[in-house]
């Protein structure tokens, strides 16, 4: 049987082992732990130099901004041709990513939103269609507000064509009647399908 004051000298031996343990940790400095500094001479490396030759097809952050399909933000050049493939491919990329949330139409209504997510902006919006196509390719590059960049996920030559779909998108909207050609502007008149 262990008696009360074995028992305290046993709590109070734990308590300052404990400490001693929680203290030992704490003492670590990290400015003191083995590193080289920049261009700093290394005994480890038979160069003797500490920086690494860069490795081979490494590309730096920033640096594919001199790339042809990356302008900027504010620039309205669209760097590829607009081609009924191009569109296609966009149509088809937009229904992968951006229509869970934008909505097939661009209409800011999509499955994800019906779920009780806040609402992406309407592509009809007057603001998104005077805005520069370096704009909505940097934002699907980068995202913007509750949107997640995706720069990850899609190379930037479907991004464009993901611009040039929401493109295609705004004008179906706010095309004038005269710019349909006759025989689809009869189909639509009588009521039928464009198909």
């Amino acid at each position: 049987m262990i008696n009360a004051s074995h028992a305290r000298r046993r709590v109070a031996l734990f308590s300052v082992a404990a400490l001693a343990v929680f203290v030992a940790g704490c003492a670590q400095d990290m400015a003191l732990q083995p590193k080289n500094k920049p261009l700093s001479p290394s005994g480890f490396f038979d160069d003797g130099r500490s920086e690494r030759p860069v490795v081979e097809n490494t590309v730096a952050r920033g640096s594919l901004a001199d790339e042809v399909l990356y302008v900027p933000k504010d620039s309205n050049v669209f760097p590829l041709p607009v081609t009924a493939e191009l569109l296609k491919r966009g149509q088809e990329r937009y229904k992968i990513f951006c229509s869970p949330c934008h909505g097939l139409q661009g209409d800011g209504n999509g499955m994800v939103v019906m779920r009780g997510m806040k609402h992406p902006p309407n592509y009809d919006d007057p603001r998104l269609r005077q805005v520069p196509n370096g704009y909505l390719f940097d934002v699907i590059t980068n995202g913007f507000g509750a949107m997640q960049g995706y720069s990850a996920q899609i190379p930037p030559a479907d991004r464009w064509a993901i611009v040039s779909y929401v493109r295609a998108l705004q004008l179906s909207r706010n095309a004038p009647a005269s710019e349909i050609p006759p025989a689809l502007r009869e189909k639509l008149n009588a009521g039928g399908s464009t198909k």
